[in-house]
């Protein structure tokens, strides 16, 4: 497809010409990933590394003193009706409830509001303000530099429950895919629908409230506008649907070419079957989009929006700089709640996080440096934290680095503070500390594992230097196993990993394989310190149980490499766990599992009233 475009900077030219040069079927160069960079000597030096991070947030941002109001640019207040709509939805099935939404017919703030921020920008910057009241916006608000766009108390932004108004107003004309921008989706780049909240290459941006009662919403389980009956979070698609939905992102799409032929045309049918997999599942959205980055298919020619499923974020920042959320609450995001890419001094401080759809991460920062996450709730329907930095041969973004997570409450979510599994191009010195996973939906819809590492041999990548200390997990996690899945052919068996959901700590090398025909970049593990975990029991049917079992080392799999012979598969290395109390797992005959793991040491780690110390290797 030809694409027109008006306005595109240089940066922005270079990311849609993007190509990897990388061996299509080799491993990947990952510089120095198998030895460490600035590496901490210990535990003390690291901790003091993550205090001059936090020490640059001490003083906000700073904008110019003036006062751009979204009323005196034509915005108006809206009326709200109560409708049926899904309250939390997953894979599974969804729940439904009554919500408020704006009255059919009601005023579209969004070029009130775009007009109030091109305004503030020329002008210097500034802060525009959102007042007190209900509003509908019918579009993507775009930050500019210099702005500062705050929500004054129960002030109440409804996004509109329409996709078509997020393929309206990009800079990148795609004809009848719409006029879309630069995305990424699940670590890979495209051009898709605009996130609610926007911005490309600016600098000094903030998203403000004035407490929870601001409010963003993003209305992703209210029914869509066009009287489909379909919803954001319907997009998703289910395990087994009584009746398939054929408009969801794990359906095969007929906008997707049937063959690899015209997009490869230099490749060998062996090499196309490789890239694809078996069957026709590769056409399906969430699935294409990743066989277009192993092909080395440029950015500008990965166009989906109209006519496609793969759901926007509801706040995404690409390649920004000096960024500040703080706050106000967001709730029911099509997708993920906050996706940085690329961005540099972010600081999210004291935002609520409220979010029970599929795929509802509170905050996934991307190949992102310098990162302050702060005395923030979160309440979503998958992972609360998830750090991230591409996937496939998308590694141009680079590593994430230099993040501290600290005084949060994580109330539910599958992971509670999670590094992966879209990890490519290296994740190194993260930092969490106190920390409250409630864990308070545990009867019903329980916390999956508590601190989580997730990667395989196709999102391969670097992990090292992983800090975590002082984390009480009052109701424990998911007290029965959620099992890994091997491929055929694996040495381990099936129904024995818990790698999924049960254990307290889970490092994961072999992370749904069977989604990735291409399993050629073993990832490198190293350096992970997890000191001062607490952990309390729950009452089920057959007792007080913290967890299925304690933790999870599960090494690189060796059987589900299909890279080129010989090359090195690392083991998980130089883990330690020290003065942690894992409560009463579940699984007595075996308290933790480790595979492909060296130099694990356990000081005063207490489980079932058992106190371990020991170093242990268990290689493969």
């Amino acid at each position: 497809m030809t694409i027109a475009s008006t306005n595109i900077n240089t940066q922005r030219r270079a990311l849609l010409r993007y190509s990897t040069a990388a061996s299509l079927l080799g491993v990947p160069t990952l510089g120095n990933a198998a030895t460490a960079s600035n590496s901490p000597r210990n535990t003390r030096e690291a901790w003091q590394h993550a205090a001059k991070i936090v020490k640059q947030f001490s003083k906000p941002l700073r904008f110019p003193e003036r006062d751009f109001d979204i009323t005196k640019f034509g915005a108006k207040n809206c009326a709200t009706r109560q409708v049926a709509a899904h309250i939390a939805s997953d894979t599974e099935g969804a729940i439904s409830g009554i919500v408020a939404a704006p009255e059919v017919g009601a005023i579209d703030c969004y070029a009130a509001i775009r007009h109030a921020i091109d305004a503030c920008n020329q002008a210097g910057g500034g802060r525009v303000v959102i007042p007190a009241g209900n509003w509908y916006c019918a579009g993507p608000i775009r930050l500019r530099s210099n702005v500062h766009l705050h929500l004054q108390a129960k002030a109440h932004v409804f996004f509109s429950a329409n996709p078509a108004d997020y393929a309206k107003y990009g800079d990148i004309d795609c004809g009848d895919n719409g006029k879309l921008v630069i995305s990424r989706w699940q670590g890979n780049d495209c051009l898709n629908y605009s996130p609610m909240i926007y911005a490309y290459a600016e600098t000094n941006i903030a998203v403000t409230g004035e407490d929870w009662t601001s409010v963003l919403d993003g209305q992703g389980g209210t029914p869509f506008e066009d009287g489909s009956g379909l919803n954001w979070w319907a997009w998703k698609g289910r395990k087994a649907p009584g009746k398939p939905n054929p408009y969801s992102e794990v359906q095969v799409n007929p906008n997707n070419p049937q063959t690899l032929d015209l997009l490869a045309p230099a490749l060998s049918t062996e090499e196309k079957q490789f890239i694809r997999g078996q069957g026709d599942k590769w056409r399906t959205d969430s699935r294409y989009l990743p066989v277009l980055s192993e092909l080395g298919i440029p950015t500008s020619s990965r166009v989906f929006g109209v006519g496609h499923y793969l759901r926007p974020c509801m706040i995404e920042f690409i390649s920004c700089a000096n960024v500040e959320l703080r706050g106000y609450k967001i709730q029911a995001a099509p997708f993920w709640l906050h996706h940085p890419v690329k961005c540099s001094h972010l600081h999210i401080e004291k935002v609520n996080m409220d979010s029970m759809g599929p795929n509802s991460d509170g905050f996934d920062p991307e190949s992102c440096d310098t990162v302050l996450v702060d005395h923030c709730s979160f309440n979503t329907g998958d992972d609360c934290i998830a750090i991230k930095s591409g996937k496939n041969r998308d590694t141009q973004m680079g590593p994430s680095r230099n993040i501290v997570i600290q005084h949060c409450t994580m109330n539910s979510g599958h992971g509670a503070v999670t590094l992966g599994s879209e990890m490519a191009a290296g994740i190194e010195h993260v930092y969490a500390q106190d920390l409250d996973f409630n864990n308070i939906h545990w009867k019903s819809d329980p916390l999956n594992t508590a601190i989580r590492m997730k990667t395989n041999m196709n999102r391969g990548g670097y992990l090292r230097h992983f800090y975590v200390r002082n984390v009480r997990i009052p109701n424990g996690v998911k007290t029965t196993a959620s099992f890994y899945r091997p491929l055929p052919g694996s040495q381990i068996p099936v129904q024995s990993v818990p790698s999924t959901a049960g254990a307290i700590i889970t490092i994961d090398c072999d992370y749904a394989p069977a989604d990735d025909s291409v399993r050629t970049r073993p990832p490198i593990i190293s350096d992970i310190h997890i000191e001062h975990v607490n952990v309390g029991n729950v009452e089920t049917e057959q007792g007080a149980f913290s967890s299925y079992q304690a933790f999870v080392l599960l090494g690189p799999v060796a059987s589900s490499f299909n890279g080129k012979l010989g090359s090195p598969i690392f083991p998980i290395q130089r883990v330690s766990i020290r003065h942690c109390d894992f409560g009463k797992v579940r699984q007595t005959d075996a308290v933790w599992y480790l595979h492909n793991v060296k130099e694990l040491e356990l000081e005063d780690v207490r489980i079932n009233g058992e106190t371990y110390t020991r170093k242990i290797s268990v290689l493969s």
